[in-house]
């Protein structure tokens, strides 16, 4: 019987975490609140996050890879999209550029953070961390071209003065954007779906040149599944024997969940991530008056509120990575930042009709440098489908050097 199964019973924390989070985001919703009401806001936050994570791997084992990880990335980038405009709703000019600054908080933390970490477990567990270069070639090529588009081009366009779009370049942005991402899910779900499958790490391994120990490790190991698929391998299939599906590890090996498991796991999912986005909103206000106070910049804000909202999805890639998943961990990287930009772009253009003050949307210099010095090192990772300790070493130093930039720019 599955672990999703077993955990079903109302008394599971995993069920009653999110309705009490979500209990303290009604009671503590537009108040003002005290220093222990902020604390407990807090650990109800951190629970519904576990709890968020939890119900996403019920999911993704009912509806299997590339689809579990798209449900997680999808449902915290469309509750993120309404804090952003909630707080840029409630901020007035100071807001105005909270989505930018949460945006590309996201990308940084997803692009480096996540892709780091996962490479980091990975590769301390294998030697080597494998994953299928196609699909996370065609998702990194998707954030970089929504990234520039979305946050770079407006620093440099004429039409209107400042690090803005006019009403045309924004809607053309934000039509763009919704092209891109949605173009992205169908090939990731449906036209190219086995790029975005896991790797057979002992094949890879086994496959790759200059690692003799590992490979004849993984030579011996993996023999009779190597015979038997030496017939598939060599009848033109379009991935390559390197990266040959995963074979299923333990989780995989238990019966799915029900799909009244599923879907219950797939409402406690949504709750648990709008108790998430909503206890962040409260905390909120202790969060801007603590950066005020500490002298730091209002864009230290949108980092802490990305890595507030990201954290599910942080959680769930490092577990993957554990169970030698990397692929989904990439998956799930780059799939948020995919939806971060690709669908909060879009809802900022809509809400703007609305919204009062202007909308600034382009990067300051020094934030495009480590953008384009993260595209760079994210394609030098991604192109050979293998990465060690170093690649991911040097992603998480990517992110430290923006997060002390963030304080001290």
């Amino acid at each position: 019987m599955s672990t999703a199964t077993r955990r079903s019973p109302l008394t599971d924390w995993t069920v009653l975490v999110p309705v009490v989070a979500l209990v303290a985001l009604v009671l503590s919703w537009g108040r003002d609140l005290p220093g222990f009401a902020v604390v407990l806001v807090s650990l109800c936050l951190a629970g519904a996050v576990l709890a968020a994570v939890h119900h996403a791997e019920v999911v993704a084992h009912r509806v299997g890879e590339p689809f579990g990880s798209l449900v997680l990335a999808v449902a915290v980038t469309v509750i993120e999209v309404a804090l952003i405009v909630t707080l840029m709703a409630d901020g007035g000019d100071k807001a105005s550029s909270l989505a930018r600054d949460t945006v590309f908080a996201a990308v940084m933390i997803t692009c480096n953070g996540i892709v780091g970490l996962s490479l980091l477990v990975g590769a301390l567990r294998n030697r080597v961390a494998v994953f299928n270069a196609e699909g996370s070639g065609a998702a990194l090529a998707t954030v970089a071209t929504l990234a520039v588009l979305s946050l770079v081009l407006p620093t440099f366009t004429t039409s209107k003065p400042g690090p803005e779009f006019s009403t045309a370049q924004l809607a053309f942005a934000a039509v763009a954007s919704l092209a891109l991402y949605g173009l992205f899910v169908a090939v990731q779900t449906v036209r190219h779906r086995d790029y975005f499958l896991p790797v057979d790490t002992a094949r890879a391994a086994a496959a790759a040149p200059g690692d003799t120990a590992s490979a004849a490790s993984a030579m011996s190991a993996t023999s009779a599944t190597s015979a038997m698929s030496a017939a598939p391998a060599a009848s033109g299939t379009s991935a390559a024997p390197a990266v040959s599906p995963a074979a299923p590890d333990d989780a995989e090996h238990a019966e799915p969940p029900t799909a009244r498991a599923a879907l219950i796991s797939l409402g406690l999912l949504l709750v648990a991530l709008i108790a998430v986005v909503g206890d962040a909103k409260a905390v909120s206000p202790t969060i801007e008056q603590g950066v005020a106070k500490a002298g730091l910049p209002n864009a230290v804000v949108g980092v802490i509120i990305a890595l507030l909202v990201l954290a599910p999805e942080t959680l769930a890639a490092g577990r993957a990575a554990r169970r030698d998943r990397v692929q989904t961990s990439l998956n799930l990287a780059y799939g948020s930042a995919i939806a971060s930009i690709g669908l909060t772009i879009p809802a900022i253009a809509l809400a703007s009709i609305w919204l009062s003050g202007p909308l600034m949307l382009g990067l300051a210099p020094i934030h495009m440098v480590l953008l384009a010095l993260t595209v760079v090192v994210s394609a030098l990772t991604i192109a050979p489908g293998r990465a060690t300790l170093l690649q991911g070493g040097v992603h998480l130093v990517l992110l430290a050097a923006y997060l002390f930039l963030a304080v001290s720019p």
